[in-house]
């Protein structure tokens, strides 16, 4: 397959091709680009064979945003303190780095903004809500296209939750779901109604973040997104009490799919975390 609707697939509106074609051996780019699509799918365990084989890369751009991919996969898994380790090796990669830039910024600049908004992720999942904020701000120099931008409001957002300052997490939300319905990206848009239903929930608007969870889970389903749809079957057992335990129930269904298609090390993460309800 083509890198190009890799990239697709990745970033914008084309379903995934089948798993042996995202496994498959190619060049680095092509690689990343087949890691990042399967663990959207939850595929973890395959995504991170690939990645494990770009990490020691000698392109330093290549080897911080394998390192940052595998931190944001062992993050959505709950296990936020090995993704800061990770994310630490990626700013460590990212900060030799040079290259030309990149429209979904595979490039120097986007890896240096994945590994400072890692790890401000990776902060804030591990109460460490001040670290977080630093990061974020740092981070914030180092955004310049649509997909960090996007990045950068769910942090900002999440941050603002944690903090108890729901009001404040509407505005970096909205803006993240305005960047990536521009830029035409399914599985960014789908992360960003995830975030900004959960803010309006958090402030009574339930009706639309109501509307934009439905959405969220008929998009993760089409796309076969199972990192995505399990937590917004959480959310929707939120904001729906009447229908909780069927959106339970769906949640754990899909969430043991993930398990099994994760490796040893990731269920382990996803056993010990508070975060991933197993």
């Amino acid at each position: 397959m083509h890198e190009s609707e890799l990239r697709r697939a990745a970033f914008g509106d084309r379903p995934a091709p089948p798993p042996d074609v995202l496994a498959a051996a190619g060049p680095p780019k092509r690689r990343l680009l087949g890691a990042i699509v399967l663990g959207a799918q939850g595929r973890y365990a395959a995504a991170t064979t690939l990645l494990d084989g770009l990490t020691p890369d000698r392109d330093p751009v290549v080897a911080a945003l394998a390192l940052a991919t595998l931190a944001s996969h062992r993050r959505q898994l709950g296990g936020h303190a090995v993704a800061r380790g990770l994310d630490g090796a990626a700013l460590r990669r990212a900060v030799t780095a040079a290259s030309e830039p990149d429209p979904d910024g595979l490039d120097a600049r986007g890896a240096l903004a994945d590994a400072l908004l890692g790890l401000a992720a990776d902060h804030l999942g591990t109460g460490r809500l001040t670290a977080s904020r630093r990061v974020l701000d740092r981070a914030a120099g180092a955004v310049d296209n649509w997909r960090t931008r996007t990045r950068l409001g769910w942090v900002t957002a999440e941050l603002a939750l944690a903090s108890g300052d729901a009001e404040a997490a509407a505005g970096p939300a909205e803006a993240a779901l305005d960047e990536a319905t521009a830029a035409g990206s399914i599985r960014h848009t789908v992360k960003s109604q995830l975030v900004l239903a959960a803010a309006l929930g958090a402030i009574g608007q339930k009706r639309r973040a109501g509307e934009l969870v439905s959405d969220a889970l008929a998009d993760a389903d089409k796309y076969e997104l199972s990192s995505l749809s399990w937590p917004a079957g959480l959310i929707a057992a939120d904001l729906w009490p009447a229908d909780a335990d069927r959106h339970r129930s769906r949640t754990a269904t899909v969430l043991h799919a993930v398990l099994l298609g994760s490796d040893p090390g990731g269920r382990r993460l996803a056993h010990g975390s508070p975060w991933v309800p197993v």
